[in-house]
């Protein structure tokens, strides 16, 4: 990625997937935001190191790595979790919402870009920095996980 108008390009092209998986994992708009923005500036600086045409994966480990960085500032600062944002959402979807935030970071993570960024399986594994294998390991626990949730909710009400 030679060019200033190409890089804006792109960005502007991953914006939204960006956006949303900041508020998957940090679930608040704020922080989301500032992970987002953080997250282009370092793949602006750092623009070489990218493979041409997989700059967009580039950018989402990076936003993943601002997400964890954000996390961890947070715990020094904050002794108790943000309470989850309120998100656009139809109002039919909050309790599978509500159950996904739920889930342990590693088995909401592959939910989201798989179903919500809507991204393939190699392509949400090399964003993650982790094996297809253990991708699809994690994705098949977070489902099952979820049904379970779920289905307990369903069962009480």
């Amino acid at each position: 990625m030679a060019d200033r108008q190409e890089y804006e390009r792109v960005a502007q092209e991953a914006l939204p997937m960006l956006y949303k998986i900041a508020m998957g994992i940090l679930r608040c708009d704020a922080d989301a935001r500032d992970a987002v923005q953080q997250a282009l500036l370092k793949g602006w600086e750092k623009k070489e190191n990218a493979q041409a045409g997989k700059f967009r994966w580039y950018l989402t480990r990076i936003l993943i790595n601002e997400c964890r960085n954000i996390q961890r500032r947070r715990m020094r600062v904050f002794p108790a979790e943000i309470p989850p944002a309120v998100s656009e959402m139809p109002p039919d979807y909050q309790d599978l919402y509500d159950a996904i935030y739920q889930l342990p970071e590693d088995l909401r993570m592959p939910l989201l870009l798989k179903y919500v960024q809507d991204l393939s399986e190699k392509e949400a594994a090399a964003a993650l920095g982790i094996p297809v294998t253990t991708f699809k390991n994690r994705l098949h626990r977070a489902r099952k996980t979820l049904r379970k949730t779920l289905d307990r909710e369903v069962m009480f009400e």
